[in-house]
């Protein structure tokens, strides 16, 4: 039972950690908290459910059609809305309203598209007899579900790192004005990242969408605690976004499995406020923005 509660927990956490990464992403690359990245998640899965299901498209072609689609829905999301609002000098806290505000209009509109039923995922993997880990028998889904998003993590990394695109990034979140100077286009570097954001988010909601439903409240479900992870970690940072993930999901699941589903909520909640009065910045000291 332990390696099957494991590998449940790090499937969650591993899609917890897809929109973390987006959270910590975006506020590292411009300051801003973006609460939109939850129904990304979910109209991301609603997406490639569509091009699955209804247009009998390959998973893999429907992933990366999704996942470019979600791209280009959160740069323009970025473009046309977020930066007109940094460009009229608005309160830091009028932008983060209106990630709110879009938040809802995306639930909406997957609810005037696909309605508010809950929506089944074909498997990903046609062989569904599990596989036997230590004793323990795991879904390949899942397998697949984990190894894909650290695969995802690791590329992520090296894009930041060893591309020059991704230094670009890497600079314009250490300083704005220091990078303008260097002849980085710092507006086009944000939103980029909100694209990024946007199609890791997608990616975390089809890997997920075998083992959970499909519906309009899947963003509800995974959002906040995806928040908590990326605030444990240290909100900002994204390999403490990935580690504070990775937390929260194992916890989740093992509290449910070992103690009672009933408390599992208490503890991740409880553990995030703990760590934001114990360690404001997070297990990975991360820079703190005055909202």
């Amino acid at each position: 039972m332990f390696f099957s509660v494991l590998a449940g927990g790090l499937v969650l956490g591993c899609t917890y950690g897809m929109l973390s990464l987006g959270y910590a992403l975006i506020y590292q690359a411009s300051g801003y908290m973006n609460f939109t990245q939850s129904e990304l998640l979910m109209f991301g899965a609603f997406l490639g459910l569509t091009f699955v299901e209804t247009m009998g498209m390959p998973f893999i072609a429907a992933l990366i059609l999704a996942m470019m689609i979600m791209f280009l829905i959160g740069w323009m999301m970025e473009r046309f809305i977020i930066r007109f609002l940094v460009n009229k000098k608005a309160k830091n806290i009028l932008v983060v309203l209106a990630t709110i505000a879009l938040q809802i209009i995306v639930q909406n509109a997957a609810t005037l598209i696909w309605d508010t039923q809950p929506h089944y995922f074909p498997p990903i993997i046609k062989n569904t007899t599990p596989v036997n880990f230590f004793g323990a028998s795991v879904s390949r889904d899942s397998l697949l579900a984990i190894a894909v998003a650290f695969a995802a993590m690791a590329a992520l990394h090296l894009f930041l790192n060893k591309t020059k695109f991704g230094t670009s990034m890497r600079a314009a979140a250490q300083s704005k004005p220091a990078a303008s100077c260097m002849g980085i286009n710092v507006n086009r570097t944000i939103g980029v990242t909100y694209g990024i954001a946007a199609a890791l988010a997608c990616l975390g909601g089809i890997l997920v969408a075998p083992t959970l439903t499909v519906s309009t409240s899947l963003g509800l479900q995974l959002g906040p605690k995806s928040f908590a992870g990326a605030v444990i970690g240290g909100y900002g940072n994204i390999y403490g976004a990935i580690v504070g993930a990775l937390l929260i999901g194992v916890m989740e699941t093992f509290v449910a499995a070992y103690v009672s589903s009933t408390f599992k909520d208490f503890i991740v909640y409880g553990v995030m406020i703990a760590v934001m009065i114990i360690k404001p910045s997070g297990i990975f000291n991360a820079k703190v923005y005055d909202v």
